[in-house]
């Protein structure tokens, strides 16, 4: 008899194994992408293979840094291209199978079929994309997408984990609230100051008093997660982008505040084209700063009306950039455009 069931695809170090798809006399070594490829230049770490994760090497890092802690990795420039390309003929393999497919990025989708096997279910998948494309993906199965999507991290690399309302808290109730898709480190430590550090304190804690303390939607809604609860369905609906970024990291830091609207004003304006060409208004402008040595702010504002120009998005980055600290060296900039929700007509 089938089922209704979850399956969460995640493509194991993607970025990295296509880098070693391209260039096998890699495999094995430490990898690891991000900025034009040069650890002597300021950029920090796209991905990292998982012989460089082992020498402590992270998305997000330095480069600078990934050199110190891995001196023998291959450093590699991102290649956006084929990513995508790569993504796109992963994502296309998941549609030719009998399943819902819903794509969430470059590297992972929801499945959603119905199966009297969800593991064979999972096992035909990865078979089915490694045959494809040549990559493997790790597969977590669930009764929902919430679990699905969590159960894959056990399954990695290249396996399969089944979570379930059966088995939820033997596996979950004891590990940190970060655990949970949908909470991060902030969120974590704003529970850790409620007396909250564990799944299933979170569970088994008081609806009323999240309400209060963390607002009557989120502070409800972290409870619901902790207890694996999610009624959302796998939904086909193509993947549409919120919005727009452009960033740049400086190799030397920008002390001049002309060079720093001149950079502002730059950014803009691409984010700007990048709008037209979708067709979209933006609603919301965001800027982006990393001061010297390693300190990032965000802050954003939202528009009197929705405008693809790019004289509106330039101004609300510039009021944005009037606020940074004149008396810090900058490191990177950036600026996001957030979009209407569906495309103009």
């Amino acid at each position: 008899m089938t089922t209704p069931w979850v399956l969460h695809v995640d493509l194991d170090q993607f970025i990295a194994a296509v880098e070693v798809l391209r260039r096998p006399e890699l495999a094995g070594r430490p990898v690891v992408i991000g900025g034009r490829g040069d650890p002597t230049e300021r950029g920090v770490v796209s991905t990292a293979s998982y012989e460089a994760r082992e020498s402590g090497v992270g998305s997000g890092m330095p480069l600078r840094l990934a050199a110190r802690k891995c001196p023998d990795a291959v450093f590699l420039a991102v290649d956006a291209p084929a990513y995508e390309e790569a993504s796109a003929r992963v994502m296309e393999t998941l549609r030719s199978l009998d399943a819902v497919v819903e794509v969430l990025g470059w590297d992972e989708a929801f499945l959603g079929l119905d199966t009297a096997d969800p593991e064979a279910s999972a096992r035909a998948v990865q078979q089915a994309v490694l045959d494809a494309t040549g990559l493997h993906c790790s597969v977590g199965i669930g009764d929902n997408k919430l679990r699905a999507k969590i159960a894959t991290d056990f399954g990695k690399p290249r396996g399969v984990f089944r979570l379930t309302d059966d088995n939820w808290y033997a596996v979950m109730a004891d590990r940190p609230t970060q655990a949970l898709w949908g909470i991060g480190n902030k969120t974590a430590k704003r529970l850790a100051g409620l007396g909250i550090a564990t799944v299933r304190e979170l569970a088994q804690s008081d609806p009323h008093e999240l309400a209060a303390q963390l607002g009557p939607t989120m502070g409800p809604w972290y409870r619901r997660l902790a207890r694996g609860v999610d009624a959302s369905a796998v939904d086909a609906t193509p993947y549409v982008a919120r919005g727009h970024g452009r960033e740049t990291t400086f190799q030397q830091n920008l002390t001049d505040s002309g060079e720093i609207v001149t950079e502002v004003r730059r950014l803009a304006e691409r984010v700007a084209d990048d709008l037209r060409r979708e067709g979209r208004p933006a609603v919301r402008v965001g800027l982006k700063v990393r001061y010297a040595p390693f300190e990032t702010h965000t802050r954003s504002l939202t528009l009197a009306a929705p405008t693809e120009e790019a004289a509106d998005i330039t101004a609300a980055a510039l009021s944005l950039a009037s606020k940074l600290d004149r008396d810090r060296a900058v490191r990177l900039l950036g600026v996001r455009a957030e979009m209407q929700h569906k495309p103009s007509t």
